[in-house]
């Protein structure tokens, strides 16, 4: 069977990009032909993997608007252009917790990060595609905690239903050159950051990230004993950056196993 390569002569900055969901996609995105600029506050991890994939690194705390724009600057410079901007860098925060006792000053460092990164992202981004003018893909991870209660602290879930709101408004706008603004939301993937989050809302500290799997898998999906892997987001962001996702702009594409949209609980109804 012929292999297409679906990403030939496209330029992608990831944020976030040096492990986890952000990792897997610069694999994927460089096994596709493009050319992958790793954006990221773990320098030697971030480094190694753009070194593996022939792409490049640099240093990038998002909540900074000069580093995000300092990350588009490198890809212009090394390729010309921007073809692809995922905005994946994001934190947990603090894991539970009142709303009554809520810290705000910890509740800004989250935003700082999870929603003004993704602002900065789409804003230099946007500069560099319309400048350009070959339009452009842009992806921003939110979560399932964006779109249901229950799943997240409260400011963690704040901060990704904020992502999906700033994407739909940004796609009305963007759409004018060709730019196409959508968001991935996976829900329960072992990534370092969800099996850390478990690790302290179970006082297991050494938890395993097989351990989270089969807790999501029993629990958090309809596709029972199933749970999301790293390299099912990477194809779902493959999928938005592409032409065969050209129609598709201000969408939410939620990796969940159809967690959110039923209750699994009743499934014995159907027995």
């Amino acid at each position: 069977m012929k292999v297409v390569i679906r990403l030939v002569g496209k330029v992608a900055v990831i944020t976030g990009g040096a492990r986890g969901i952000g990792g897997a996609i610069a694999k994927i995105f460089a096994e596709n032909g493009a050319s992958v600029v790793i954006a990221d506050i773990l320098d030697a991890q971030g480094a190694a993997l753009a070194d593996a994939l022939g792409g490049r690194y640099i240093h990038c705390d998002v909540a900074r608007e000069e580093d995000v724009e300092s990350a588009i600057n490198l890809a212009m410079t090394w390729k010309g252009r921007l073809d692809i901007m995922l905005n994946n860098a994001g934190i947990s925060g603090p894991v539970g917790g009142s709303i009554t006792n809520i810290d705000m000053e910890q509740v800004q460092q989250l935003l700082s990060v999870n929603v003004n990164g993704i602002l900065h992202g789409i804003k230099y981004a946007a500069r560099a595609m319309i400048k350009g003018s070959n339009g452009g893909s842009i992806i921003c991870t939110s979560s399932s905690a964006g779109i249901m209660g229950g799943l997240g602290s409260h400011p963690y879930t704040l901060s990704k239903a904020a992502i999906v709101g700033l994407m739909r408004s940004t796609a009305c706008e963007l759409g004018l050159h060709g730019i196409r603004v959508n968001c991935i939301s996976p829900h329960g993937v072992p990534s370092d950051m969800l099996v850390g989050a478990f690790g302290k809302f179970l006082g297991k500290p050494d938890i395993r990230p097989q351990e989270v799997s089969d807790i999501v898998g029993k629990r958090g999906s309809l596709l029972r004993g199933r749970c999301a892997t790293l390299e099912d987001v990477a194809r779902a962001a493959l999928f938005l950056a592409t032409k065969d996702a050209a129609f598709v702009t201000g969408h939410n594409l939620v990796i969940d196993g159809g967690y959110t949209s039923a209750n699994s609980n009743m499934s014995f109804i159907y027995q």
